[in-house]
């Protein structure tokens, strides 16, 4: 072989190993910016920048939350608690009405920040979303029309038709009885309840607190006491990943407990004794 085609096949090899280099590096760099963009969490950021935390929530379960019949304004537990937690996060909160059914999805989609609506960890573990600490514990309970005795337990549900809401705790305890001859499934409990009133069901399962406040404006029912079905942890939502705003929210959680703001709020709204 010639000086001057071991000289050109020298080149050529160096060149090649250049380019592949040069490849690689090219590769490395277009790859690490994506990393850490999938890395980033912009949760709080945004919220602080836009200064304002958006609520989403479903107004037709009082004592959390419903709308003033006179004002039109929304009032309740989770509302006075919302305020608060904005006020200690130093932004402000904008409350936005939804349909129950709809509220994981919206929340996905980028329509609320956060999902203050007495909703317990079992309803918001449908989605993969990320929770907060437990801010209330709802107990659920057996409803019934006035004069009822027959109904003095659990166990007397059996062979029995009960009423629910669609996507409630309620309804996941519902369809994890035995022997009920059928679960009827409503939009929102009031509907429920005059199924109840007018005996097309023979009980209601339904949160305590909303229990007690649709029964002081509505005469004709009782709890069945001494028979709670089980006891919801009450959770705020976000979405996957956003921890830095679950952390923020956890903070804001804790210093509005422990300034007496709390109890203030559940002796407004949750006081049922």
């Amino acid at each position: 072989m010639s000086k001057r085609l071991k000289k050109l096949i020298s080149l050529v090899i160096a060149g090649m190993m250049v380019f592949s280099l040069a490849g690689c590096q090219k590769q490395e760099a277009t790859q690490e910016p994506a990393a850490k963009t999938q890395a980033a969490d912009d949760s709080w950021s945004k919220v602080e920048n836009n200064k304002k935390l958006v609520v989403g929530l479903c107004a037709a379960y009082p004592p959390f939350e419903s709308r003033n019949e006179k004002s039109g304004e929304f009032e309740g537990f989770d509302i006075d608690l919302a305020k608060a937690l904005g006020k200690e996060l130093g932004v402000d909160v904008e409350i936005k009405d939804a349909e129950w059914q709809a509220l994981l999805g919206g929340l996905n989609k980028g329509d609320f920040d956060v999902l203050i609506t007495c909703m317990s960890k079992k309803e918001a573990a449908v989605e993969n979303v990320n929770m907060s600490d437990v801010y209330y514990e709802l107990n659920d309970v057996i409803v019934v029309k006035e004069g009822n005795t027959s109904i003095k337990s659990v166990d007397d549900l059996k062979d029995k038709t009960v009423g629910v809401q669609l996507g409630s705790a309620s309804e996941q305890i519902a369809d994890n009885m035995e022997g009920l001859k059928e679960v009827k499934r409503y939009n929102y409990n009031p509907e429920a309840f005059i199924d109840l009133q007018n005996d097309r069901v023979d009980a209601v399962l339904v949160g305590y607190a909303y229990a007690v406040n649709h029964m002081k404006e509505n005469a004709g029912f009782s709890i069945v006491e001494n028979a709670p079905l089980e006891t919801s942890e009450i959770v705020m939502v976000m979405r996957h990943g956003e921890d830095e705003l679950t952390g923020k929210m956890n903070e804001a959680l804790a210093k509005v407990k422990a300034s007496g703001e709390y109890d203030n709020i559940i002796a407004k709204w949750l006081k049922v004794d």
